[in-house]
């Protein structure tokens, strides 16, 4: 009798990964997973990006990850998307959004009707970039409030992210925060990470973070086309 062994702990995750993948890219999807701390702004940053990208005829979703409230979802709502909330307090209260609730979530969402589905994750800057969702971009939010350091206390989260986005730049007057340090430190640890400063609250950057999300679909579905 052979028995069969996971050899890497993370294998299962990464098959359903692969599989959300194929589903995303079957149906020209765009996935996007937001990551960030508790009160980093993730939310309000998603809704003036939905906004914005619903102006220019685009569609879009959101799974929405938490231990146990609907909070965010219910703050999303009034945008009149679909959204599926992805809750893990049932599978223990893992601190992350896994590859086995997006797969759940698809199965719940208008696949045939989306352009694209925003992943936000639960907020931590730990685990959510440990583990591959199947999704096209990672995306961390960082809050000016949050200091200069972020970067260097959690390497891992910038390291696998395409994007940063540091939030909140409407509070930079009341702040004692040195942004080019943060630049820098961001630099070392990621010299590839695009920046730009937002703000969720009064929409500073929204279009140019949109035209740099519409770049990255062009160019997946290019890709797409080529193979």
């Amino acid at each position: 009798m052979s028995i069969p062994i996971i050899r890497d702990v993370l294998e299962e995750s990464n098959a359903l990964a692969e599989r959300n993948r194929a589903a995303f890219d079957e149906h020209g999807i765009f996935v996007v997973n937001v990551m960030s701390s508790p009160g980093a702004g993730k939310t309000t940053l998603l809704g003036r990006t939905i906004t914005e990208l619903q102006s220019a005829g685009l569609r879009c979703a959101v799974i929405e990850g938490d231990i146990t409230s609907t909070i965010d979802s219910e703050r999303l709502a009034p945008l009149g998307i679909p959204i599926v909330q992805a809750n893990t307090q049932p599978f223990g209260g893992d601190c992350h959004v896994g590859s086995h609730l997006v797969n759940a979530a698809l199965a719940l969402l208008p696949l045939d009707n989306l352009d694209y589905i925003f992943i936000e994750n639960i907020g931590n800057l730990v685990c959510p970039a440990e583990f591959d969702l199947g999704e096209h971009a990672k995306v961390v939010v960082l809050s000016l409030p949050e200091g200069e350091d972020k970067p260097m206390k959690y390497p891992l989260m910038f390291r696998e992210c395409q994007m940063c986005l540091i939030n909140k730049m409407d509070l930079l007057p009341h702040l004692d925060i040195n942004v080019p340090k943060l630049h820098r430190n961001l630099e070392l640890v990621n010299g590839d990470l695009q920046v730009l400063l937002v703000s969720g609250k009064t929409g500073l950057g929204i279009p140019v973070w949109c035209e740099w999300l519409e770049s990255l679909r062009t160019a997946a579905q290019n890709e797409l086309h080529e193979l």
